[in-house]
């Protein structure tokens, strides 16, 4: 049977970015919390064109599908996710998320937008594995991708050095079936 809609859950839809989203989510890049879960450069507000810039041309390669995570009420942009570097001879892909609208943090939005991701890249787009990285103080992300089914693979040991403290960066990856079977036994 096909699905309705792949991309629409209860509260959330992955779609696109739009010109008026810009100003808001440049301000999620001036955030430190935010920016220091997101990437393990020195957190550096991004300008509005940079953004601007990733968002057109990501689509261009074939390589990656990126989407903005909009709330259904209102379409009001509150992250993105991504799949990216999609190796097709191979059926695997990175898996990126960011919610930036800390008014939106821990209902749940996360659990749900993984779901359709997860969906997209196992049913729509036939991949096999889906693999992402978390900096090992993100305990927020981890519990988020284990709850999912995400299985631990490894660690790049003391990866980086933040307030004077060394992280590791996690390794986390889930197949087709894995994915399938979780969502049998729901």
């Amino acid at each position: 049977m096909i699905a309705k809609s792949i991309r629409k859950g209860e509260r959330v839809y992955l779609g696109r970015f739009k010109e008026e989203d810009l100003d808001k989510v440049s301000d999620w890049y001036h955030d430190d919390e935010y920016m220091r879960c997101m990437d393990a450069t020195p957190s550096f507000p991004l300008l509005q064109r940079d953004f601007k810039e990733w968002v057109e041309l990501k689509p261009r390669d074939q390589k990656s599908f990126l989407f903005a995570i909009r709330m259904i009420e209102d379409d009001r942009v509150v992250g993105w996710v991504d799949l990216d570097g999609i190796l097709w001879a191979h059926r695997n892909t990175w898996l990126a998320i960011g919610i930036g609208d800390k008014e939106v943090w821990n209902q749940g939005l996360g659990y749900e937008t993984m779901e359709l991701v997860l969906n997209f890249a196992f049913y729509e787009l036939n991949l096999h594995r889906v693999q992402l990285t978390v900096f090992s103080y993100n305990k927020r992300a981890i519990k988020l991708y284990e709850r999912l089914g995400f299985k631990y693979e490894g660690a790049q040991r003391e990866f980086l050095q933040r307030d004077g403290e060394r992280h590791d960066m996690l390794m986390y990856g889930i197949l087709s079936h894995e994915w399938t079977d979780k969502r049998k036994n729901q």
